[in-house]
């Protein structure tokens, strides 16, 4: 299945760019916003449904998940109709999402049967079901992986980013690549570029090379599906901003929550599996003591305390 990018023939997109050449237009990016002292973080443990009905409307900036994919691992990851499930929560995702709000989506389109969680299922239902527009297909590209002997060894993973209108928030000065001295030089004497963010470095694409975590990682903490935090780390500061809410509702292992706590967002977490608050509090421990890095959050016990905590001011 190919997604063809017509993005050259969107007049809203051709009229963002006629702005941008008469500098009539300014994006917002984390440098307006102030961070907050500490992260709130809201770990729960219950149904996602459940969960997401508690929360207000149009109060979340970021909703980052990886859902389960239906390959039977465990009882957590088994649906007799998986997009009539997904549906449900992909409708609540509308709702809690602010209106330049985003949704991240992890997944993939390489499964066989027509149960399995296939994200090309859900961008169809996305497509012909919700208002939800599909922004980019992210290739998230990796050099390890299994081997295979019976098809081609599968050696990435897609992500969809979807939002709820064309006015969303993307901060790419924040998630900009470094150019190498050679890279900046020939970049600068491209006049089709702008100097000013030549300077701040290349647009990092849709194709991401981030290596899955071995085995062996000392940021493992044990969840079968575990992400790595830089993946995850991308996400939060290109399409949230600091002091603003994000979303996981399927936690797993909790790296969202760390990214937030990272990068100085607050975070409503929920999973299904109890063990996701021992996966936490290693992953919190890894943080401190690997990357040396202060995990200094305010914790949470449930939604309405957490938005009660910021309409008092922690925001």
């Amino acid at each position: 299945m190919a997604i063809h990018n017509k993005s050259h023939y969107n007049h809203g997109l051709m009229a963002l760019n006629k702005m941008r050449k008469d500098n009539t237009l300014k994006h917002k990016t984390a440098s307006d916003f102030s961070v907050p002292d500490k992260s709130m973080i809201c770990l729960n443990i219950m149904d996602c449904c459940d969960f997401l009905k508690s929360i207000p409307d149009e109060s979340v900036q970021l909703i980052c998940i990886d859902p389960p994919y239906n390959l039977e691992l465990a009882g957590w990851d088994i649906y007799d109709n998986y997009i009539e499930w997904a549906s449900k929560w992909l409708d609540e995702s509308y709702r809690v999402l602010s209106k330049n709000g985003s949704l991240v989506i992890f997944g993939g389109i390489q499964f066989r049967d027509v149960k399995s969680g296939d994200l090309i299922d859900i961008i169809h239902h996305v497509r012909h079901y919700t208002k939800f527009k599909l922004i980019n297909t992210i290739i998230w590209r990796y050099k390890n992986g299994m081997s295979a002997h019976r098809y081609f060894a599968n050696r990435h993973e897609e992500v969809i980013w979807l939002v709820k209108s064309n006015d969303y928030y993307f901060d790419l000065d924040s998630v900009r690549e470094p150019y190498s001295e050679k890279e900046l030089a020939l970049a600068l004497k491209d006049k089709r570029l702008n100097p000013e963010n030549t300077m701040k470095g290349k647009n990092p694409t849709n194709v991401w090379e981030i290596n899955r975590l071995n085995g062996n990682s000392k940021e493992r903490v044990g969840h079968p599906t575990q992400k790595p935090i830089e993946i995850i780390d991308r996400f939060v500061k290109a399409l949230s901003y600091p002091g603003s809410v994000v979303l996981d509702f399927f936690a797993g292992s909790g790296t969202v929550g760390c990214a937030c706590i990272q990068e100085g967002r607050h975070c409503l977490m929920c999973d299904s599996d109890p063990v996701s608050i021992d996966y936490f509090q290693k992953h919190l421990q890894y943080m401190q003591n690997d990357l040396a890095i202060q995990t200094d959050y305010l914790n949470v016990d449930n939604v309405a305390d957490f938005f009660n905590t910021l309409g008092d001011g922690e925001q």
